[in-house]
């Protein structure tokens, strides 16, 4: 196995990978943070000529039916119904909306805008497509930067995440794959995928976080030691974040051997975010896509939550060219003008002067304590399930259709 330093600087998987990426233009055009943010990411990932390497689809809308498979009947009903009009005239009224803070709408949080229901529709079918793909072996890797609302409960928003597209797309690879690995990296803990799967051990989660999921927390019955939690202090560097994670991942891959695994790549967690404390560059962000990639496993990628426009686009842009099996550095200057990326307009970002509060004996004990988790799983479990889903077959005429419509391309 690389060392952690080899790994953030050096080493390199070249091999070549079926990559299938989900693009909606439209995505988002209420929410414009989220707008901006995969339109700047498309923009770059275009400009270093990374789209000549992938197979591009545009998401179907998923259905009522989907999203109720993890969430309330009721909860997906008023995301459905409610509006900018309707909390407008509660607000006006200096009315305590009780369906609007039952479920968390709020405009700090989670806010209602124009599109909203039409937005996570089309997040959530962008994931479960993303998800069949590798089901029915289209692709070995599928990305879904506009997914990863991982903080999006069973029956309330969270975090800017209504529809927890997350917990779907990792429920339709349970279709077909016995075991799949959840890997988040980010400032937020993504509780909610947690909880969806604390209980079973058909999904291992772990995850790299400040926020809450506390190292003890470790699932509870079948589902006991298949949920592992890194809480991390302000600061974290590069060479601590390398030094935790390639252990703690090789470890969970020996013993769980999952046949997929899910990566979410939050941009949170790097140097300069707006919310987000963590001091990481997009190097050593990626090495760790890197690291998962070399074993080959189907894997869906999932954007998740950032702050700061320039470097969420530079971070999932890197982590595209990755996935291709690319390298980019900044001998080769950007080709986009966005003043997110000024002054030097170069891909990659230096780390911040600031003190990394996670000590070296902070490290080697939480990466001593999730060895000795990861120990107690005493085998990978088999069980019975679903034949392949067929293949949706897609005409010419819908094919035409899907330029034009706002989301219409079946996986």
């Amino acid at each position: 196995m690389e060392t952690a330093a080899s790994l953030a600087w050096g080493w390199f998987d070249e091999r070549k990978r079926r990559v299938s990426y989900v693009y909606e233009p439209c995505i988002g055009e209420g929410n414009g943070r989220e707008a901006l943010q995969i339109s700047t990411t498309h923009n770059l990932i275009r400009s270093y000529d990374l789209h000549r390497h992938m197979e591009f689809i545009r998401p179907r809308l998923a259905e009522y039916s989907d999203l109720t498979l993890f969430h309330s009947p009721d909860y997906i009903s008023f995301l459905r119904s409610v509006t900018p009009d309707y909390v407008d005239a509660a607000r006006s009224k200096a009315l305590t909306d009780t369906s609007l803070k039952r479920f968390n709408l709020d405009e700090w949080d989670s806010p209602v805008f124009r599109g909203l229901f039409d937005y996570c529709l089309i997040y959530a079918g962008g994931s479960i497509g993303a998800a069949g793909k590798l089901s029915r072996n289209e692709a070995d890797i599928a990305i879904n930067w506009s997914g990863g609302r991982h903080r999006a409960k069973r029956d309330k928003a969270c975090g800017f995440g209504y529809v927890n597209d997350v917990v779907l797309g990792i429920l339709e690879l349970l279709k077909v794959f016995k075991r799949v690995l959840y890997i988040d990296i980010g400032y937020y803990h993504g509780d909610a995928v947690q909880e969806a799967f604390n209980k079973t051990d058909r999904v291992m989660t772990l995850s790299f976080h400040k926020r809450t999921g506390d190292i003890t927390d470790y699932g509870v019955g079948k589902g006991e030691y298949y949920s592992l939690n890194a809480p991390l202090k302000n600061g974290l560097n590069d060479v601590n974040f390398t030094t935790l994670c390639v252990p703690v991942i090789h470890k969970a891959m020996e013993v769980y051997q999952p046949e997929a695994i899910v990566l979410l790549c939050g941009p949170d967690s790097l140097a300069g975010d707006e919310l987000g404390k963590f001091n990481l560059t997009i190097k050593a962000h990626a090495a760790c896509l890197r690291f998962i990639r070399s074993f080959n496993v189907p894997l869906m990628l999932f954007g998740g939550q950032g702050h700061t426009l320039g470097n969420v686009a530079r971070c999932w842009c890197y982590e595209t060219a990755v996935a291709v099996g690319k390298d980019l550095d900044d001998n080769r200057p950007m080709r986009v003008d966005d003043e997110c990326f000024a002054p030097h307009y170069q891909l990659h970002i230096e780390p911040n002067p600031m003190e990394d509060l996670n000590t070296d004996k902070d490290i080697e004990k939480i990466k001593k304590t999730l060895l000795t988790q990861l120990s107690q799983v005493i085998h990978a479990p088999s069980v019975q399930f679903q034949d392949t889903p067929p293949i949706t077959q897609v005409t010419e005429a819908a094919e035409e259709e899907m330029d034009t419509r706002q989301s219409q391309h079946i996986m």
